[in-house]
């Protein structure tokens, strides 16, 4: 999820996120902010101690248009996805963030990083998507994931449908 310090999209505090994930049962909870491990320490120090664990991650935009999520799989996991971050920052102006696949692709090592990619109904009929998640799947091969959203807009059973074909090509 969100937190906080992904300004303008997301609510609650680290800390409120993991406290309500512990009080709910959650075997783990992702703290994902967009280009960012910003909510990650605070989550991690309101978890410590409980059976929650924490999945550190960070949501990233990339100029082509897909949406990836990034979950570090371990401690190298996480130094690779910091040193993209830093990447993409010193890429664009302040307070913005610019990746290309090519970073992530050339960045991100397979084994310890896993990928979900989000595409949206629009993304799905693009011409080209097929390309990204074939590249996706032999780059990142058991630990890329297809995620779906639905929205209740009206596209949701035609974006399932869509995204159950591309899985299964």
């Amino acid at each position: 999820c969100l937190s906080s310090f992904s300004f303008l999209r997301g609510a609650s505090q680290p800390q409120e996120l993991a406290a309500r994930a512990v009080e709910l049962g959650y075997a783990a909870l992702a703290i994902t902010d967009e280009c960012s491990m910003a909510g990650v320490v605070r989550a991690h120090t309101a978890l410590r101690g409980t059976p929650t664990r924490l999945i550190v991650g960070s949501e990233l935009r990339l100029s082509e248009g897909p949406l990836l999520v990034a979950l570090a799989n371990d401690r190298s996991g996480y130094g690779s996805l910091c040193r993209l971050i830093t990447r993409a920052r010193r890429q664009a102006p302040k307070g913005e963030y610019r990746l290309s696949s090519a970073d992530i692709f050339e960045r991100l090592e397979p084994s310890h990083v896993s990928l979900l990619w989000a595409p949206t109904w629009s993304e799905l009929q693009q011409e080209g998507s097929d390309t990204f998640a074939t590249r996706l799947q032999n780059q990142y091969a058991g630990s890329v994931w297809l995620a779906v959203e639905l929205l209740r807009d009206g596209t949701e059973r035609r974006h399932l449908q869509a995204a159950t074909a591309l899985s299964a090509r």
